[in-house]
């Protein structure tokens, strides 16, 4: 007989990755309510016949407590955050009350109701600026952004709320986040696009003119940044394995989420030129600020505490299941 679990609460199931993870967690038969305001989220990319989906804050506070007296959640799977850096530096305060103020809301109401299980979708820029490389959870949290440093004081919050009360949480820190379902069903579609990968798939189809790159004199091979692409599948099954890290009786902990391969953006624009068959326009432009050369994960502590290991580390799979979503029926957008 199969074992018995609570209700999941899932706060930003609509977006990119809660909605990935909200797949992956029906495959494993959960219990789910998703909580999204659909800021960047999309009704649509969730199965509504097999989630129960609440419109809403996770900062109003009748609304979690009306959610947790009516489905007491054994554990909160936390996505819903503003993400664009660039925007973080120009209107700190949004990022700071979004990140921060509103989810103490939700914690309070874990409090309160007895939820004692927490997995947070964090991310490698609480590092900040890397002083070595490849970066492990040792690396010196000192975030050069309001978004990281959003993130790394909710961790703080989370820690203290351990030690005050119990609650045990799990820390996912992604690096960058790509890829797409391998069926083609759901996709990344933020608004605006920042990332390289949709952005250069944009270029390919036609969406923008062309892709700009930031820089091509950084001391790397081919002068160009080097990132670390994790699929948006693989840290879905990391969610679900965090989880299950805890339902063991797991201690809180933080865990890096990468392939431990590092691709420059010349390699992915040469590989989408290869996946679409299409020849790419692109502008060069100065370096942003901020932007550090490389940066690479070091991914062994996933693998020793959750038993996760990324299966897609060639982004020439994230590449083709990004292509394959953005040129299906669904013209890679979802309906308004």
């Amino acid at each position: 007989m199969a074992e018995q679990h609570g209700t999941l609460l899932v706060t930003g199931g609509a977006g990119y990755i809660g909605s990935h993870t909200v797949r992956h967690l029906l495959e494993h038969n959960e219990k789910i309510v998703v909580l999204d305001n659909l800021v960047f989220g999309h009704r649509e990319a969730l199965p509504l016949d097999r989630v129960t989906f609440v419109q809403g804050d996770v900062g109003d506070t009748a609304l979690m407590e009306k959610l947790f007296l009516e489905h007491t959640p054994e554990a909160v799977l936390h996505f819903a955050a503003f993400c664009y850096v660039g925007e973080s530096v120009t209107d700190p305060l949004k990022y700071y009350r979004n990140n921060i103020v509103a989810p103490l809301a939700m914690i309070e109401a874990m409090q309160r109701h007895g939820t004692r299980r927490f997995i947070f979708s964090s991310t490698c820029a609480t590092y900040g600026n890397p002083v070595r490389m490849p970066m492990d959870e040792t690396h010196p949290q000192q975030p050069v952004n309001p978004y990281g440093a959003s993130k790394l004081m909710l961790e703080r919050v989370l820690m203290d709320c351990g030690v005050a009360w119990g609650l045990k949480s799990v820390f996912l820190r992604y690096f960058n986040a790509s890829g797409g379902d391998p069926a083609g069903e759901i996709g990344e579609d933020h608004d605006p696009e920042t990332h390289l990968i949709p952005r250069v798939l944009m270029a390919a189809k036609g969406g923008i003119d062309s892709i700009t790159v930031f820089g091509t004199d950084y001391p790397t091979p081919d002068g160009t940044c080097i990132r670390d692409y994790i699929h948006v599948c693989d840290l879905a099954r990391a969610h679900f394995l965090a989880l299950k890290h805890l339902r063991k009786g797991g201690d809180s902990t933080a865990v890096n989420l990468g392939t431990g391969r590092g691709f420059s953006v010349k390699e992915i624009i040469t590989t989408a030129e290869q996946v679409t068959g299409k020849d790419i326009p692109v502008s060069y432009g100065e370096r942003r600020a901020g932007d550090p050369p490389e940066l690479v994960c070091a991914p062994a502590k996933a693998k020793a505490v959750l038993g996760w290991e990324a299966q897609y580390t060639d982004p020439r799979s994230h590449i083709e299941h990004a292509w394959k979503w953005l040129t299906g029926t669904r013209q890679g957008r979802y309906a308004s």
